[in-house]
């Protein structure tokens, strides 16, 4: 069962989609649950809360999962009022302040910064101490999308380029190393949504202890692993929900951008034609893995 924090907009959501949810008090977090920590650095906080949430449901592994921001942020897209109903100031987990009987893992996701330098995003100061913070910890890290590429600079010295057209859409990637337990149960080519306009590239992975383990011959590195230190790094979606690329297209649409619809993601890629769905089970076997790491 998951548990999410009381009141928050995603519990009616599931519990309306059959998942089994149950709430919890932010101000009680229980010191025996096994916590998973939801650095959520995207603007739309409820939309990846939801995804997240789904992702991390199964009914036979209790998980709770615990917002929480880097002290002082402000969004534009979300008021001050939700963030300090449903988020707790990640300096309580570095202080043990929780006394949690057991280590979190910890979830950073994506941020629309990405073709920003890094050194350039205002709380970058301050990812770079969660990040340390994690690593010396060995937390069961995931890294996504822009917190992947956050993750491999900040570890690995490994830079972003900037792509000349967007990559978009639902890319087959292939798995490199099914012996690592983040693949067990996958096929030997899954598909993942990306939504990026920067890229990373496998000859600057040097690091001995960092592996590829997914790839894609379309969009390039998809997963890579740190075993000893216990750091998982994947630059696409696999939480995206079915219409999330759909949702960004039209976006970008209305905003005038150029923009072309999303790659092998409608039926014969007509953007009239039914969405196709085809990571759902991928998504679930993966995070089922990450969570059993």
């Amino acid at each position: 069962m998951l548990r999410l924090p009381q009141g928050l907009p995603a519990v009616e959501t599931l519990q309306a989609e059959g998942y089994a949810v149950a709430e919890y008090n932010l101000w009680a977090v229980p010191t025996d649950a096994r916590v998973v920590l939801l650095l959520n650095l995207m603007p739309q906080k409820a939309v990846t809360e939801l995804d997240i949430a789904r992702a991390l449901s199964f009914p036979d592994t209790d998980v709770l999962l615990l917002p929480v921001r880097i002290a002082g942020q402000t969004y534009k897209t979300t008021p001050i009022e939700y963030i300090l109903s449903y988020y707790l100031d990640i300096e309580s987990v570095l202080s043990n302040k929780l006394h949690l009987s057991s280590a979190p893992s910890l979830i950073i996701t994506g941020a629309p910064v990405e073709q920003m330098p890094f050194e350039s995003v205002r709380y970058w100061p301050q990812l770079c101490e969660i990040m340390d913070w994690a690593f010396r910890q060995r937390l069961n890290t995931l890294y996504i999308c822009w917190g992947a590429q956050a993750g491999l600079y900040h570890h690995y010295g490994i830079p972003k380029y900037d792509k000349t057209a967007k990559c978009f859409g639902v890319f087959s990637q292939d798995v490199l190393d099914d012996k690592c337990p983040l693949m067990r149960g996958l096929s030997p080519a899954f598909f993942m949504p990306n939504s990026r306009h920067t890229e990373v590239r496998r000859s600057d992975f040097s690091a001995p202890q960092l592996q590829i383990v997914a790839e894609s011959q379309e969009s390039g590195v998809g997963v890579a692993y740190d075993a000893a230190h216990r750091s998982t790094f994947i630059v696409g979606h696999l939480e995206y929900e079915p219409h999330t690329l759909e949702n960004e297209y039209k976006r970008d649409l209305a905003k005038g951008l150029s923009i072309l619809p999303p790659q092998h993601y409608y039926e014969a890629d007509d953007p009239n034609g039914r969405i196709l769905w085809q990571w759902k089970e991928h998504a679930r076997q993966f995070y089922r893995n990450w969570l059993e790491l």
